[in-house]
């Protein structure tokens, strides 16, 4: 079964009443998991400050819609603070990777579920060693992504290092096409206003209806090629 990760990233715009809408839609689109960011432009004053109390009412409303909330974790005190939550999984941005592996191979050595994106890993070999508590997403960090620049996109996942696909394109269209080719991890950008310019990344993001799309369309899809027609 696929996993749809519907990610808001910063798409809250500093706002917590948004927070909360954000992680509504994304249950009603049919995500499995609606993601957020710790310590990625996160000081006090900044657009992504969440201290322990707002972390926990963000956690606790994902709860209340029976959404998992997970989040992507950016440095030491965002990890010392997810570790006072309840969470199933930890995402790790290919930023971390790079600037911080001490930092991603502790978050392994603790056992928790973790979920790489190697946007900017431009090596062969992947940056930890396998293990059945990590998966790898093939992605390229460009926002948005074009479609001349999707070289080295894999022909089959299931045969490739890489468990999914975090994307960055626009539109759901590359998506479907990771999905046809093994992808168990979908992760997509995710916004209830494309137009909102606060960020980059709203534009890059499917609205509700068109994740719920992606949702019911990948998942007959992957039903499909679990058949071997």
């Amino acid at each position: 079964m696929v996993k749809f990760i519907a990610e808001c990233g910063l798409n809250h715009n500093g706002n917590l009443d948004l927070t909360y809408e954000l992680i509504r839609q994304a249950k009603w689109s049919g995500a499995d998991i609606v993601k957020f960011q710790l310590g990625w432009r996160g000081k006090e004053g900044e657009l992504n400050h969440i201290d322990k109390t707002r972390l926990g009412k963000m956690i606790d409303f994902a709860n209340y819609m029976e959404i998992e909330p997970m989040f992507s974790i950016f440095d030491l005190p965002s990890y010392e603070l997810i570790k006072t939550q309840r969470i199933n999984r930890i995402k790790i941005a290919s930023r971390t990777v790079i600037d911080n592996p001490k930092l991603v191979e502790k978050i392994i050595s603790d056992k928790y579920e973790t979920i790489i994106s190697l946007g900017m890993w431009n090596k062969d070999e992947l940056p930890f060693e396998l293990g059945e508590k990590i998966n790898y997403l093939w992605c390229k960090s460009k926002y948005p992504l074009m479609p001349e620049d999707m070289g080295g996109f894999p022909k089959k996942f299931d045969a490739e290092k890489y468990s999914g696909y975090s994307d960055h394109t626009i539109g759901i269209e590359v998506c479907l096409i990771a999905i046809s080719r093994g992808a168990q991890i979908i992760e997509k950008h995710f916004t209830l206003d494309k137009s909102d310019n606060t960020i980059r990344d709203h534009a890059l993001s499917a609205t509700p209806d068109e994740f719920n799309q992606l949702v019911k369309t990948g998942r007959e899809i992957y039903k499909l090629i679990s058949l071997n027609i």
